[in-house]
């Protein structure tokens, strides 16, 4: 009997000491991934301050998720915030933010369309899988917009606050970036004629990709707080939600509304974002959705 019992203790203390080795590896390996420096290659896109171009920018910067993240105001926005040691906030964008007066051309490219920072280290919350494909109009539209932002204070570099199994699974690399999860070869997507047409509704399916996956599949979502709901399965196949919105517009009436067709709320979804989306864009995204080839 005492051999079982020092044999049970002996088991115990290898245990703990392996989950503590495990614990100190995460943390160390963390803070590895946090101060490592990515040299993405980038062409830079111009800058622009013409009228047509700020209108553009304020309609993708207010329905494509950016407010979010930063705010209405672009001074930044509170993403999560359980009291348990989980908080999420989106920095400020704004030019009362001194680190972004150090933002030139091509920093807003590597930052919108990699997530990477001028500083060189990964954005770990900026989505930007989500943006990869913008077009270069697109892109300079949204960067016109937020430049004539006025200046906010504080908030200078968001807030990234994860309880300790968080930090654990983000040095181990559990809780991937966005920036890995880039192909960074890849040139910007060309103009598509906005229209209620497959195409257009390709293109506007690219800022679905960060929650439903590459390939539209759905499941749980890389990074997310642990009581998010994993992702809806949006391409065709079993489990699909799509049949659900054969009728367009009760598709349209969802992303107005957040909630499906018996009433139910859907959760996580920035619908304080997708509702300000115009007709056409919905619309070209439902025929898309409709016909994207099954993975």
């Amino acid at each position: 009997m005492k051999r079982w019992m020092k044999w049970i203790g002996v088991a115990v203390l290898v245990v703990v000491l392996l989950a503590g080795a495990l614990v100190a590896t995460g943390l160390y390996m963390g803070e590895q991934r946090m101060a490592r420096h990515l040299d993405i290659k980038v062409d830079a896109v111009a800058f622009r301050a013409e009228p047509a171009a700020i209108e553009r920018g304020r309609y993708l910067f207010n329905s494509r998720g950016c407010v979010d993240c930063h705010g209405v105001n672009g001074g930044g926005a509170t993403l999560a915030d359980d009291g348990q040691g989980l908080k999420l906030a989106g920095p400020n964008l704004t030019s009362g933010n001194p680190r972004m007066a150090k933002y030139q051309e091509a920093d807003w490219v590597r930052s919108i369309r990699h997530g990477v920072g001028v500083d060189r280290r990964a954005l770990r919350l900026m989505p930007s899988e989500d943006y990869n494909r913008l077009t270069d109009d697109d892109l300079a539209g949204i960067v016109a917009y937020v430049r004539q932002l006025p200046a906010q204070s504080g908030n200078e570099q968001g807030t990234i606050q994860l309880p300790l199994p968080g930090r654990v699974a983000y040095g181990l690399g559990a809780i991937p970036e966005a920036v890995t999860k880039i192909d960074h070869n890849l040139p910007p997507a060309k103009p598509v004629a906005e229209g209620v047409t497959v195409k257009h509704g390709r293109y506007i399916a690219e800022m679905c990709a960060g929650c439903h996956g590459a390939k539209l599949q759905g499941g749980k979502i890389n990074g997310a707080p642990p009581d998010w709901p994993a992702a809806a399965r949006i391409a065709p196949g079993e489990g699909s939600v799509m049949p659900r919105y054969k009728d367009i517009e009760v598709f349209v009436a969802m992303m107005r509304s957040g909630k499906r067709p018996d009433g139910s709320d859907i959760k996580v979804m920035p619908f304080s974002s997708l509702k300000t989306m115009n007709d056409t864009d919905l619309r070209a995204l439902h025929l898309y959705l409709a016909q994207v080839p099954a993975p």
